[in-house]
């Protein structure tokens, strides 16, 4: 029996990236591939690039350079680039690095066993050609789920069920039933992101993504629940929903309130002990959300609101909406409900024509805020955006000024935050057991990677504390944004 090619997956950006790399992991296994954790060992190292930001895009050119340097030296033949930057850029990316051995775009995906052979056995793939994928779908929402078949959507699966794979290696499932890809987890934290759904309608002045991620699309409703189940039994106990706009979850399936419907269904789930969702837009955040997110048990009281800037004028600058005052009301209407809920937003300083008074409206709404995590960036063109285009562009070191001054804020305020929880009885998912700092895990308001965590003292039961168990716990320091909590009890629901 001939030896079995190896693939490694290294995957940069978002929590969306990691599903696409969870799907491409899965249709490779199922044809064979051995999958191995680095890229040192494969024959094919496989980096699934962002393309969101410069800084983003440098650490996925790093990240190929760096696989590219095993080549000659351990088992690495080919690099391949996937992803939102190979998406992006296609053939200017090939061009620009060419020790890239393949550039492959949204569309190799379903034969992407295929093209790997063929780099691997020395012939050449063609470099993905960009394309605006805006165009691809229907203007109007309500004609896409029909004309989805015809284009492809990482995470989403065939447009019309078809007989599941037979003979699947362990730990290979179709994530969600007949019409889903394939999925194999990588890892075995007892956290994952499920895909809600896809693209984005919205036009930012700022963003590019919609051209290289393409309208908005929702997954059908059965297929996100037949892929949490499949989760749970992977032993997830945690799962995160995640798109580029989760506020617009059903609009395209004519029912814009899908998502009050389907998040406690997804609470149900047995086996799961926490469902959170991601990425909200303040602007269609509407009453019935709100109630469903801070009052359906199992359901995190947790928004992660794209607010971006509180000015006003800025904001229209941006094609966004609100203002400092709305924004706060709206922060109140949530914590009136759920005092405790957790809120995190990112924020972009030194927009084009960003005034000292914008800076201090903005300083104000952060000031009462109370936010539990704040980003925060300096605003840089993006090619292809709007805002690239404007005039009044603040110079470099006025930009990072205003980062540098808004990032101590940001850091001062969230630790702030964090004491404001002394005292607090939280629920706390065990991620892991350190060494040295003993059980970490994180609460309600703290979403994986970006919010902090909880050092856990004590432990419940005779076997000690265990990865994936849930426990009660109250807050008794703080170390910055992270929490320091002695733990109760363990949760029995």
């Amino acid at each position: 029996m001939p030896e079995r090619r190896t693939v490694a997956l290294v995957t940069l950006g978002c929590a969306r990236n990691e599903v696409d790399s969870e799907e491409l992991a899965g249709r490779l296994e199922a044809d064979g591939w051995q999958l191995v954790e680095d890229a040192e060992d494969a024959d094919v190292a496989v980096v699934n690039t962002c393309g969101f930001v410069e800084a983003a895009k440098k650490d996925s050119v790093d990240a190929l350079l760096e696989a590219n340097d095993l080549k000659g030296h351990g088992k690495t033949q080919a690099v391949v680039a996937v992803g939102c930057m190979a998406e992006r850029y296609g053939k200017e990316l090939a061009d620009a690095l060419p020790e890239a051995d393949g550039v492959l775009g949204f569309d190799d995906y379903a034969d992407i066993s295929g093209r790997l052979q063929t780099i691997l056995s020395g012939g050449s793939v063609e470099a993905h050609t960009p394309r605006d994928r805006r165009k691809l779908l229907p203007i109007s929402p309500a004609e896409r789920q029909d004309a989805q078949a015809a284009v492809a959507l990482p995470g989403h699966g065939p447009a019309e069920p078809a007989p599941a794979p037979q003979d699947l290696p362990e730990g290979v499932a179709p994530a969600s039933g007949p019409r889903a890809p394939l999925r194999r987890r990588l890892g075995t934290n007892p956290v994952a992101s499920v895909k809600l759904a896809s693209g984005c309608d919205r036009r930012c002045s700022f963003c590019a993504i919609p051209s290289f991620r393409g309208s908005f699309i929702s997954r059908r409703p059965s297929d996100v629940l037949g892929e949490t189940r499949w989760l749970a039994e992977q032993g997830v106990k945690e799962v995160m929903l995640v798109s580029e706009n989760n506020t617009s979850y059903g609009k395209d399936l004519g029912d814009i309130r899908l998502l009050e419907t389907l998040l406690p269904e997804l609470a149900a789930v047995d086996g799961i002990e926490r469902v959170r969702v991601s990425y909200l837009q303040p602007a269609e955040m509407r009453p019935g959300l709100i109630d469903v997110l801070t009052s359906t048990e199992k359901v995190a009281p947790y928004f992660d609101l794209s607010f971006q800037h509180s000015a006003p004028g800025v904001l229209r600058a941006m094609r966004r909406f609100g203002d400092t005052d709305r924004f706060l009301e709206l922060l109140d209407t949530i914590r009136s409900k759920a005092p405790q809920a957790g809120v995190r937003s990112n924020f972009i300083v030194g927009f084009p024509g960003e005034s000292e008074a914008d800076l201090a409206e903005l300083e104000r709404f952060l000031t009462g805020a109370r936010l539990d995590a704040i980003g925060v960036f300096g605003y840089s063109d993006e090619e292809g955006t709007e805002a690239a285009t404007y005039e009044e562009k603040l110079d470099q070191d006025v930009v990072d000024e205003r980062l540098a001054h808004i990032a101590r804020l940001a850091e001062e305020l969230t630790s702030q935050r964090a004491d404001e929880r002394l005292g607090e009885t939280v629920e706390v998912l065990v991620e892991s057991l350190d060494e040295e700092e003993g059980p970490l895990g994180r609460a309600a308001h703290q979403a994986p990677e970006t919010d902090g965590q909880i050092r856990l003292t004590g432990a419940t039961g005779g076997d000690g504390l265990q990865v994936g168990r849930m426990v009660v716990a109250k807050v008794v320091g703080t170390e910055g944004v992270d929490l320091v909590a002695e733990c109760l009890e363990e949760v029995r629901r």
